[in-house]
């Protein structure tokens, strides 16, 4: 055995391609006493901060398996995290909705049977899977419990989360149980393999994005004044101010594109500012929804695709309007039709589209504005004998099943995890030093590790810099 674990480790080594760190190096000699161990109910939990080269570690095992031959699935709790995922390992990877859920006529999802067995599913950006019962229209409501009942269900197969815990977790939770050992000990009778990567690696030295995303995460649990941990020397950090942001960011527009062109911010407020904004003073659009505009799906919607093939356009999905054929006014409501080029997808959709979401402060349709929806679909079928039939005509509706949408050149810190673009603008927020808690310091770190290449700040405090003064001049 020793001699296929040396033989394991130099194909590892070989596709690295770099001297490991300390940390490094412990991961994977923890790795693989894991994978080569015969126990059925273990789970191997890799955490890693920005810059402690996690991606490239995680890549070069990846390829180590399939290279020897080994069964291999990679999973990430979005579609955008997906594809990074997809990206730096190279080969395909899923969402995990779209992988262990199967739908129903009635339009619930149950549980898949999994035909995979000695399987390893790797799941990337750990940190955002949530455990509560938050989606009753998923399997029992819990995306984590899901998780596990599925993979372990197959023969001897484990499961590799991968994760951050400096990121935020899931809405409502102090840190994503899918990064707590001892809570997936606790909650799911498995034997945990936990290794960490804490060394800041040469080359993310380099980076001012990592340098500062390590200077925040620092941060967390200080409890300290927010003085001068900021530094701007770096090329790939560009501090701006409000008058030079529009230039700013048509400069990158053209130099990056729109689609890997972002603005981060606190709040869906501050988004609809800038969105609305950037609409009216670059684009020159009046209209409430027009042809090239870039808009993000926020609540998952399974009505305006192929239900057969268990798809389903997902919140998170960023798309393009590539026309918009009518708008009607219904219900209440204001809706356009139009045709989606959704990223990540071969066919456009066609759909209605719920505008009033695009510029509510709300994540997506409040829970009143949804019933009072409903209520009023609900009328056109009051001729049914039964309030069973008349909902369900109801679900089938096309308008109750409008896409529910937001402009996407600004979203929030929440919305873009899991995501990592080339140009990435960032907003701090007016935040009083009372409102600088580690909330605060993982929101501002998971922000900063969105960027790839060049990551500008709009309006940053300059007593947050080293060598500044004081006083604010942006």
């Amino acid at each position: 055995m020793a001699i296929v674990h040396e033989y394991f480790k130099r194909v590892l080594a070989d596709l690295f391609g770099l001297a490991y760190t300390s940390s490094q190096g412990a991961s994977v000699d923890a790795f693989v006493t894991f994978f080569f161990r015969d126990r059925d109910r273990a789970l191997f939990l890799l955490k890693g901060h920005a810059g402690t080269g996690k991606t490239s570690l995680v890549a070069a095992i990846v390829n180590t398996l399939e290279r020897l031959h080994y069964r291999v699935i990679l999973l990430a709790p979005t579609g955008r995290a997906a594809k990074v995922f997809s990206a730096y390992a190279g080969m395909p990877a899923f969402t995990i909705h779209k992988k262990i859920y199967r739908r129903r006529e009635n339009g619930l999802f149950d549980l898949g049977f999994n035909t995979s067995s000695e399987t390893l599913f790797f799941v990337d950006e750990a940190s955002m899977i949530g455990a509560g019962n938050t989606d009753t229209i998923f399997g029992s409501g819990s995306l984590l419990d899901d998780l596990f009942l599925y993979v372990y269900n197959g023969r001897q197969n484990r499961l590799v989360f991968i994760g951050d815990d400096a990121q935020l977790p899931p809405v409502g939770t102090p840190l994503g149980p899918a990064l707590d050992h001892e809570y997936l000990r606790r909650n799911h009778d498995v034997e945990v393999n936990e290794a960490s990567l804490t060394e800041t690696t040469r080359q993310a030295t380099d980076s001012g994005i990592l340098f500062n995303a390590t200077r925040i995460r620092k941060m967390i649990g200080r409890r300290e004044k927010a003085t001068a941990f900021l530094a701007h020397r770096f090329p790939d950090v560009t501090r701006i101010s409000g008058g030079d942001f529009l230039e700013a960011l048509e400069r990158e527009y053209s130099v990056a594109g729109e689609e890997e062109t972002v603005i981060i911010c606190r709040s869906n407020r501050q988004a609809n500012r800038f969105n609305a904004g950037i609409r009216a003073r670059l684009f020159y659009r009046e209209e409430a929804l027009g042809s090239g505009d870039r808009v993000m799906i926020v609540h998952n919607n399974y009505f305006w695709v192929d239900r057969r093939d268990n798809d389903f356009i997902a919140n998170g999905d960023v798309a393009t309007v590539t026309r918009v054929r009518k708008h009607v006014e219904l219900y209440g409501f204001h809706f356009a039709h139009a045709s989606l080029d959704v990223q990540g997808r071969a066919d456009e959709i066609d759909a209605w589209m719920l505008l009033d979401t695009l510029t509510t402060d709300q994540p997506a349709l409040s829970r009143d504005d949804f019933f009072r929806l409903q209520a009023a679909v609900e009328e056109d079928y009051a001729t049914e004998a039964s309030r069973r039939k008349r909902l369900e005509k109801v679900r089938e509706n096309e308008f109750f099943n409008a896409l529910q949408i937001k402009y996407a050149y600004a979203i929030t810190g929440h919305k873009a995890q899991g995501g990592q673009w080339n140009a990435v603008f960032l907003d701090a927020g007016r935040v009083n030093e009372d409102c600088l808690d580690d909330d605060y310091w993982r929101w501002l770190y998971t922000a900063f590790t969105r960027a790839r290449e060049r990551l500008f700040l709009v309006n940053f405090k300059n007593d947050w810099f080293e060598g500044e003064p004081a006083a604010d001049s942006f």
